[in-house]
Formats: C-alpha cells, sequence, structure tokens
C-alpha cells in the first residue's frame, strides 16, 4: 500500500526544486552584464522510486516516482571556447602591441611631410645648389648654414624622440611584469579558495567565473597553457569540480620550455599551488627603470633561453629590444642604428668633400668640416660647426680655389645627395650593409617601416575577427539570454504552482479521510 502522504513529499521536493531554478534564474538575471560571467543552471534529478528492491515490499503494480531533487547547480561552459580564445587573445595582445610601436615610430618619422627629414634634406640639396650658382652671394651662404643646421636638428628630434620612446616602453614593460604579477597572485588566492569548497562537494560557479576571467586577462600578456589539477585526496568532491589551476609559459607555437616553466605549479597529490613571480631584467641586471635592452626574463629562479612568449609582453620586449648572441635586436634599437648609419655615411662623406674645398677668398684647402659630431652617438650630437655658422664664407664653395667663381667644391657637396656609397671617398669608414646612395638608403628606412607597420596592422585586424568571432561563440554558449531566462522564469512559476496545487488537493482528500469518513447516521 502506497503511504498517505506520498504524495506530499513529492509535491514539497517539486516545490523546493522549482524555487531553486527560480534562485538560479534571478541569480543569472542579476548577472546579466556582469563581465566574464557565465550563466548557470540547475540539474534536475529525479529521486528514487518507491518501493526499493527487496523481499518485504509492498505488492503493488510497479515502482511510483517520488519526485525531483537538485542535483547541482553548474555553469554553463565549453572549455574548448575558452582555450581556443585564450591563444587568438595572445596573438591579438602582440600584434596590437607591436602595431602600437611601430605606428609610434611612423608619427616621430613622419614621411611624407613637409616637416620630414626627407623634405628637410631636398631643402638643403637646393641651398647647395643655389651656391654653386652664386658662390659669393651672402645670402645663398647662408641659407646652406641655415639649412644645415635645420637638417642636423631634425636627426636630432628623430634621435631624441625614438630614445624617449624606447624608455617610455621600457616603463610599460616593468608595468605590465607587475600587473602579470598581480594576476599569478588573484588566480592562486582563488585557487586556494575554490581547492577549500570543492572536497565539500560544493561547485564554486562564481569563483570559476572570476578565476577565468583573470586567466583570459593574462592570456593577453603572455602565452599560458592551463591545465587543471584535480588532487588525489579531494575529499567528497563532485565527479565535476573543475580542481585547481596549473599555468604553464609557453613559446608562441604552444609548445614548452625545457625544463617546463610554470607561473603557477600545483601539486598533483595535494593540490597546493605556489607562484614563481616573473622578472624582466636588462643588462644590467634592473628590472625597474630599464635602459639598454632586455638581457633575460627570470619566471622564479629561471632564466628564459629566449623572448618567444608573445602577447604584450613579447611585443614589448621586442620593441625595446633584447640580447641576442651578444647582440641587441629589437624595433626600436635597429631604427635608432639605422638613424646612426645614416648620420655617419652622410656626415663622413660631406666632410671629407668639405675639407677638401676652398673657402670664400683661400688660399689653401680649407681643412673644415661642415658637420660635427661625437663619433659614440652621431644622430643624437650631430650640429653645423660653430665657425661656420659665424662665419658663412668659410663653407669651402671652391675646388681649386676661393675665388667667387669656383664653385666647383659646391657643385660635388650637392651632388652627394645621388652619389653611390662605393664611390663615397669614406668608404671604409661606411657602416656596414649600406648600399645605393644616401637618398635610397633613407627611403629604404621609411619603405620598411611602413611594410612592417602595415604588416602589423593587418594581422592584428585578422587576428581581431577571429578574436571577435571565438568570444561570439563563447558568449552564445555562456552568456545569459534575459529573453531566455524570463522563459525559464515562466516555466519554474508554473511548475512551482503545479506543485503547491497538489499539495492543496492532497490536503482536501485527506482532510475527507480524517473528517468525512465513518460519520453515516450521524
Amino acid at each position: 500500500m502506497i503511504p498517505t502522504f506520498h504524495g506530499l513529499e513529492t509535491a514539497k521536493r517539486g516545490i523546493s526544486t522549482q524555487q531553486s531554478a527560480l534562485f538560479t534564474v534571478a541569480h543569472n538575471i542579476a548577472n546579466a552584464n556582469t563581465v566574464g560571467y557565465s550563466r548557470q543552471r540547475v540539474s534536475f534529478t529525479p529521486t528514487n522510486p518507491y518501493p526499493g528492491t527487496g523481499l518485504n515490499r509492498p505488492e503493488i503494480p510497479g515502482q511510483i516516482g517520488t519526485g525531483v531533487t537538485a542535483g547541482k547547480i553548474e555553469r554553463i561552459r565549453d572549455a574548448f571556447l575558452d582555450r581556443q580564445y585564450r591563444l587568438e587573445s595572445n596573438k591579438l595582445g602582440y600584434y596590437a602591441t607591436l602595431a602600437d610601436s611601430l605606428g609610434k615610430i611612423e608619427e616621430i618619422m613622419n614621411e611624407p611631410s613637409e616637416s620630414g627629414l626627407h623634405s628637410v634634406m631636398e631643402k638643403f640639396w637646393k641651398a647647395l645648389q643655389d651656391l654653386a650658382n652664386h658662390t659669393e652671394n651672402t645670402g645663398a651662404r647662408e641659407v646652406v648654414a641655415s639649412t644645415g643646421e635645420m637638417l642636423a636638428e631634425t636627426i636630432n628630434y628623430y634621435y631624441n624622440s625614438l630614445v624617449r620612446m624606447k624608455n617610455e616602453i621600457g616603463n610599460q614593460i616593468s608595468v605590465k611584469t607587475k600587473e602579470i604579477n598581480t594576476l599569478l597572485s588573484q588566480i592562486d588566492q582563488l585557487n586556494k579558495q575554490i581547492a577549500s569548497i570543492e572536497p565539500s562537494g560544493q561547485l564554486p560557479n562564481d569563483l570559476y567565473d572570476r578565476r577565468d576571467l583573470l586567466v583570459d586577462q593574462l592570456s593577453s600578456l603572455v602565452n599560458i597553457k592551463v591545465k587543471t589539477v584535480v588532487p588525489k585526496n579531494y575529499g567528497k568532491a563532485d565527479p565535476s569540480a573543475v580542481g585547481v589551476y596549473q599555468i604553464e609559459l609557453v613559446k608562441n607555437d604552444g609548445s614548452s620550455y625545457a625544463p617546463p616553466v610554470y607561473l603557477i605549479h600545483a601539486d598533483p597529490a595535494s593540490g597546493r599551488t605556489a607562484v614563481n613571480e616573473v622578472k624582466v631584467l636588462d643588462e644590467n641586471g634592473q628590472s625597474e627603470s630599464l635602459s639598454g635592452s632586455v638581457q633575460t626574463v627570470m619566471v622564479g629562479e629561471q632564466s628564459l633561453p629566449d623572448f618567444s612568449f608573445l602577447g604584450e609582453l613579447g611585443a614589448l620586449i621586442e620593441s625595446f629590444g633584447y640580447q641576442d648572441s651578444g647582440q641587441v635586436k629589437g624595433i626600436y634599437p635597429e631604427m635608432i642604428q639605422k638613424l646612426h648609419n645614416f648620420t655617419l655615411a652622410f656626415a663622413n662623406e660631406f666632410n671629407a668633400v668639405h675639407r677638401a674645398g676652398y673657402s670664400l677668398g683661400g688660399t689653401a684647402p680649407s681643412g673644415l668640416d661642415f658637420f660635427e659630431f661625437d663619433p659614440a652617438n652621431p644622430a643624437g650630437t650631430i650640429r653645423v660647426s660653430q665657425t661656420i655658422l659665424e662665419d658663412t664664407s668659410k663653407i669651402a664653395a671652391g675646388l681649386n680655389s676661393g675665388d667667387s667663381g669656383d664653385n666647383g667644391n659646391a657643385a660635388l657637396l650637392a651632388a652627394i645627395k645621388s652619389k653611390n656609397f662605393n664611390d663615397y671617398i669614406t668608404k671604409a669608414q661606411l657602416p656596414p650593409n649600406m648600399n645605393g646612395t644616401i637618398d635610397s638608403y633613407y627611403a629604404g628606412i621609411i619603405g620598411k617601416l611602413g611594410v612592417d607597420a602595415q604588416n602589423a596592422i593587418k594581422d592584428r585586424d585578422n587576428v581581431q575577427v577571429l578574436v571577435d568571432s571565438v568570444d561570439y561563440n563563447r558568449k552564445s554558449i555562456s552568456s545569459v539570454s534575459l529573453d531566455e531566462e524570463m522563459t525559464n522564469m515562466i516555466t519554474f512559476q508554473h511548475a512551482y504552482n503545479a506543485s503547491a496545487r497538489i499539495i492543496t488537493v492532497i490536503d482536501e482528500m485527506i482532510d475527507k479521510i480524517i473528517n468525512g469518513m465513518g460519520i453515516v447516521g450521524r
């Protein structure tokens, strides 16, 4: 015989379970605009039927259901899309930072424009041609001196701007390093909180979301591989418990370093985690106010053999400059070196030709340098000789004499514009890998800069499309749909009301049995 109060217990379980579902719907709606929140769902599970198996079971037609229970509250999340998103986010952080660095160099070089170095050089060559036509004209000589000084100041400006921007990138590296360490500390704290809850059989869904959001942010800074570690001795953890995160720093192709580099290491037996702090050290061993170039990256006590972990930090190091087999490489150091090479090649040849010429009224070659500079820092120190600025008659326009009609050396100075490096008097002093003319060399610098910047922008835009696509797919699964939640709310509300109605019906039946039976004839 079925117990009289069986239906009441079944209905009570229905009310309780639908109530849990409604509360979960309310939580979803409240967090509809919370960044990183994954919608949650109550897993309905039928309770054990009555009667159970056994010799003393009542003889009834079959087992009768006893209702429903909320098995667990789980979050809706796709781990595959999470991994894909973090991979593309890492690439986006790298290319976006790289494009920004190259874009700032383009702003500094400002080519083509009226204020760019190419335009200033054209004015200087034109002033020399005018001098060749009017060697005795004081105005023409003043223009040569002033445009020469403008040319030197433009090179100085380029150099100082590049160095200043390089130093700012060094500061950004320090800031990003601190951000990485802060994220690692926060993830580790969440690891510990999750590890204290899961052994009791609960699923801390909101803590999972907070941890995943931090991991998403970390993935844009460096390339990481996340592994979930569920300790062997983990209490009464639910089978779907995620466990703690172990985070490994990996190369740009996703392969591990040898030995592996762990940002957060998790012990597989106990689940205890340990954070390895990240430090970026320059050639002087400093991690703050970086100067020169990056020597190494330390993770805990482990030194990385290279900087191929992409992300924002990888792009910043590539922009700032780094040591590679005893050489300094990187976007800004290489651009500064090209500017030095340009200045050395141009100034040395111009000075050599100028020294061999005659100043106005001179009786012997002037032996005077037109430009002065420190050979250790040519682009940062080049300037027109003070002697020439004070007396422009010292400009050596004559080739064989100081007569006003001799313009041979002025023509040779103007011809440096299209003079091949192989024909330079100072060919032995040229920096390595100098080909063509001074004009074509500078055009090559600007051309390569433009191509590199466009490639970085193209890569950034392409990866952005992939990130947006993956993020859309991820949100289509995990994010809260208010329309869907409103539908669920109505569904659970009706189920709640129906369970309550069942209790009313059974109450009326029991009332009839208790108060209505056995009163015939009274």
